[in-house]
């Protein structure tokens, strides 16, 4: 008992510095839409610039799928929109092509699904469910979104100058991004993705150093880390993952952009254009690809686990049950931490790596399973039996489990080396990271924003439109992906901008028309949701305060919440987040912050022992209101 008083005492030390209600600034348009330090509105300008961006790569990939799936198509429909990029005779240009599927790797990956994801998620949950009145640094919370639209509108510029975008696929591996005469993507176009991703990671570094600072050091009385909710956990790894892996891409961009521009040779030797050799010498492109994959496979969970966190208080929430093996699944976040540090090798057995090492990687790539299985069977046994209330935001997070564990089963085919090779740069690898990074991610995105739209908005979406939008988008995104296994394990490679000559016989027509097809209906289901979203923010349903019965601090703040969220003193917390359904309790959910000492009648014999800290607790907050009436609220 001594023991966990000790614990507990740093947890409310540790808050009484941010109890008191912010004084009232005075701000205008700019100060309180544009240039806020408001958590909250920072969060709406990541999720509607992720969204702008979200369309965007979206309709990149259109304009190459109807390449792939109608190569005979004619596109000078398309000659307003795309210009010079469509040849006289009606075809898309290929080095565009190019440009297109570089961009759109990197706008998803980067833009949507790390900023839009976690930039909106974190910076809306951190501090309501720590209940924190805002981040510790709102200042620095504003820099990390310009910098981020900043790298967005360089990156948006590049689409718009004479020698198109950058070409060389996201990765950019070199020597094709270090010499900028290579082609016409390695020109301008390649220098602006440099500087766009340079940018992008300052951004991150700021953003992500916030949210573990505000996490440690501005819980409130009584949170301690075993009762924060698995949002949270997600957020703070996914941060500590950012730190320590985005650096080393920074300095791979760096290296690169001096290769280009100061004729060093980090990543560049013996390379001959047009008969002449040039001058580098001791230079490594392999060195290159250790760098961007040490951030590149942190990357994959840098996306994947604040939408795990998503989904675990989503479906706990609508099974009206306990979230299954609270401390298993930290514990399997933890794992995926520590182990998406030391596997990223294996998107490089085909470099001519030894085979010893490549034994290695592939062994650390197969234990990386073993957390991931964890979360899927907990998530599935929190479903078991359980008082499904279907909502929109309930079926995106059941669509993003099965989108994540099918897209799981293939990584561990390509995670054997002898397979990968075999596999490495076809179709499979394309529909693996679709389904498990992309497809995944995304539907943990779409889940965060159907519950949570009432405490970004103060209104609900339509839930009808809602249906529709997750069945189109469900169904359409494993039309799109399940058939290109297939397309790779017949040996497709990806990035090809046509198939004529490797499918001589047009046996594999057939099914790239249903691929292109089934992505145009996928996106155009999106058209719906974007609707319904800006719709709503003005026409919506009003939302009452706590619309799910949820048991998180962020439903006891006001439906339309200001800047320091709650009007009065924070509340404290006195329980795990997840009690719902308890056995002999009047409701199906229990709030943290309600006292044990209100719920004798289902309290478990090991709670009845934590009655002492609530003692603790109101003690420590008479203290507290003892001492601002003293001091006049300052």
């Amino acid at each position: 008992m001594l023991l966990q008083i000790r614990t507990f005492l740093p947890v409310i030390r540790m808050e009484s510095l941010t109890d008191e209600v912010p004084h009232p600034h005075r701000l205008n348009f700019l100060t309180t839409y544009v240039f806020s330090q408001d958590h909250k509105m920072i969060a709406k300008q990541y999720l509607i610039t992720g969204i702008v961006w979200a369309f965007i790569g979206g309709l990149l990939s259109i304009l190459f799928r109807l390449q792939l799936g109608f190569p005979d198509l004619n596109l000078e429909g398309l000659r307003w929109l795309l210009g010079k990029w469509i040849t006289p005779e009606g075809k898309l240009e290929p080095e565009f092509y190019l440009g297109m599927v570089t961009l759109h790797g990197t706008i998803m990956v980067f833009f949507v699904l790390t900023a839009g994801l976690s930039g909106t998620f974190s910076n809306l949950l951190i501090p309501l469910q720590i209940g924190a009145r805002d981040m510790a640094s709102g200042f620095l919370n504003m820099l990390s979104y310009w910098f981020f639209l900043t790298a967005s509108v360089i990156m948006l510029s590049s689409l718009f100058i004479s020698t198109g975008p950058a070409s060389g696929g996201w990765v950019i591996y070199p020597p094709l991004s270090a010499l900028p005469t290579a082609s016409g993507g390695s020109g301008l176009g390649m220098t602006l993705w440099l500087f766009s991703i340079a940018l992008f990671i300052v951004s991150q570094l700021m953003g992500s150093l916030n949210y573990i600072t505000t996490v440690i050091n501005l819980r409130t009385r009584g949170l301690s880390f075993t009762r924060m909710p698995l949002t949270i956990w997600s957020f703070f790894l996914t941060a500590v993952l950012g730190t320590l892996s985005f650096p080393v891409l920074f300095s791979a961009v760096l290296l690169l952009i001096f290769d280009r521009s100061f004729g060093t040779s980090f990543y560049i030797s013996e390379i001959y254009i047009g008969g002449e050799a040039l001058p580098n010498q001791g230079g490594s492109a392999i060195l290159f690809q250790h760098l961007f994959w040490f951030l590149g496979h942190p990357e994959v969970y840098i996306v994947v686990m604040p939408a795990l966190g998503i989904t675990s208080d989503v479906i706990s929430t609508n099974a009206r049950k306990p979230i299954f093996g609270y401390r298993a699944m930290i514990g399997s976040l933890l794992g995926i931490t520590l182990l998406a540090f030391i596997v990223w090798a294996h998107h490089m057995f085909v470099s001519g790596m030894n085979p010893f090492l490549g034994s290695i990687f592939m062994f650390l790539t197969l234990i990386i399973a073993v957390p991931s299985a964890v979360k899927g069977f907990n998530y599935i046994t929190t479903l078991w039996r359980g008082n499904i209330v279907f909502t929109p935001a309930m079926l995106c997070a059941i669509g993003m489990v099965s989108l994540f564990v099918a897209g799981g089963i293939t990584g561990i085919i390509l995670g054997n080396s002898a397979l990968d090779i075999q596999l490495h740069d076809t179709y499979f690898v394309v529909a693996h990271f679709h389904l498990v990074m992309g497809s995944a991610s995304f539907m943990g995105l779409l889940a965060g924003v159907y519950h949570w739209f009432p405490k970004l908005y103060g209104r609900l979406m339509n839930r009808t439109l809602g249906y529709v939008h997750f069945w189109i988008t469900f169904i359409g995104l494993y039309c799109v992906f399940l058939p290109m296994h297939y397309l790779g394990i017949a040996g497709f490679p990806r990035r090809y901008y046509s198939f004529s000559s490797y499918d001589l016989n047009g046996s594999f027509a057939d099914l790239n028309q249903f691929i292109s097809i089934a992505a145009i209906a996928t996106f155009s289901a999106q058209l719906l949701f974007i609707y319904n979203f800006f719709h709503s923010i003005f026409r919506g349903k009003r939302a009452p305060q706590n619309p799910w019965r949820s048991n998180t601090l962020e439903w006891t703040t006001p439906v339309n919440v200001g800047h320091g969220n709650w009007e009065g003193p924070v509340p404290a917390v006195y329980r795990w987040p997840y009690d719902y359904s308890k056995p002999g309790a009047s409701e199906d959910f229990i709030p943290q912050t309600v006292p044990f000492s209100q719920t004798p009648e289902s309290n478990l014999p090991e709670e009845q022992e934590l009655l002492a800290q609530e003692a603790i607790i109101h003690s420590l907050r008479q203290n507290q209101e003892e001492i601002s009436a003293k001091s006049g609220g300052h």
